[in-house]
């Protein structure tokens, strides 16, 4: 599986929705859902540089995938502050925009996109993986 190597900064955000774009269009996926996996993996990485990290430059985000013959697994990993998934509060998507936070969207986001997201520690290290199956 090939990995790479980003600096936790925003300025990385571009570089790897370009990588994300290129290994989900040779998987096989269209347009809409490209754009379903760059959201999905940006709000990851961002996740990682606000919360992980609590900021730009003070860590770096691993991303290895793999591309198989029905989907594409991306595996994100840091070495920020510990995420738990189940202490983010479900956001209200039925309230309306002018009652809704600014924030708070992105796990959301991840889950209705992506097909598998799975947050564990791995060699001491937080890891997020994210599964796209190809519609068949």
């Amino acid at each position: 599986m090939p990995t790479t190597v980003f600096p936790g900064s925003y300025d990385s955000l571009q570089k790897i929705a370009a990588l994300v774009r290129k290994i989900a269009a040779e998987t096989g996926f269209d347009d809409c859902e490209i754009y379903k996996i760059e959201t999905s993996i940006d709000e990851a990485c961002s996740n990682i540089i606000e919360h992980a990290y609590g900021g730009e430059n003070r860590g770096e985000i691993e991303f290895t995938y793999q591309i198989e013959p029905d989907r594409l697994t991306i595996i994100l990993r840091d070495n920020g502050q510990v995420f738990n998934p189940t202490k983010v509060a479900k956001p209200n998507t039925k309230a309306p925009l002018s009652k809704r936070a600014a924030h708070g969207l992105g796990l959301f986001i991840m889950q209705k996109w992506m097909d598998e997201v799975e947050f564990t520690i791995q060699d001491n290290m937080n890891q997020v993986k994210l599964v796209k199956y190809l519609a068949k």
